[in-house]
Order: structure tokens, then C-alpha cells, then sequence
């Protein structure tokens, strides 16, 4: 298996092609790295490919905030310009540029 370098990066907003919800990318896996279980609950019909890469966002949709864990191929740039209201976004990034996040730089006293 040939790992492929992620499309999107870490802080990028992005949306899902098919579904309703967007969010920030807070972790990227080169290839798929969840339970079998999980990937077979996906549909067949719109079940992405393992072989490629799958990023974790903190995710919105119209009704909560949520962990989602997404293929590449399944992922479109978020032109909204909006911030991702998720509770976790401030504790990881900061500075929205309309776009994307930068990822907040611990300080140390």
C-alpha cells in the first residue's frame, strides 16, 4: 500500500461532499485507521476506499458538534468563510482567517 500526502491540512475548514456538515481538521491518517466495524457501517454504495487518506474534524451540523472522522474523497474546501462553533476548537487553534485555523501555540510560564 502506497501512502498518499493529504489533499487538506491540519486547521483547514472543509465540508462533506455528501452530507450536511462541516468542520475543522484537527488530526490527518495517510490511510484509513478506524475499526473494521466502523467502515462496514457505511453504506456499500457510498463507502469510501481504505486506501487513501482520512482526516478528524470537529465537526457541526445544523443541530450539534461532533467528532467525524472522513476520507479524503468524501471531503470539499468550506467557502462559508464562518468559524466552526464546535466547544473544542479554541483549545487547538486559534486566528480564523476565513479559511482555516491556526493551531494555538502552548505557553509556558
Amino acid at each position: 500500500m502506497i501512502e498518499r500526502e493529504a489533499k487538506f491540512r491540519i486547521g483547514e475548514v472543509v465540508k462533506h461532499r455528501f452530507f450536511d456538515f462541516r468542520g475543522v481538521i484537527f488530526d490527518v491518517d495517510t490511510t484509513f485507521n478506524n475499526t473494521e466495524k466502523w467502515w462496514l457501517s457505511i453504506p456499500e454504495a457510498v463507502r469510501p476506499i481504505k486506501d487513501q487518506p482520512y482526516y478528524h474534524l470537529f465537526a457541526e451540523n445544523e443541530e450539534s458538534e461532533y467528532i467525524a472522522y472522513v476520507s479524503e474523497q468524501n471531503l470539499l474546501v468550506d467557502t462559508s468563510a464562518k468559524p466552526v462553533r464546535h466547544p473544542d476548537v479554541n483549545q487547538v487553534f486559534e486566528n480564523f482567517d476565513g479559511s482555516a485555523y491556526a493551531v494555538r501555540v502552548n505557553k509556558t510560564h
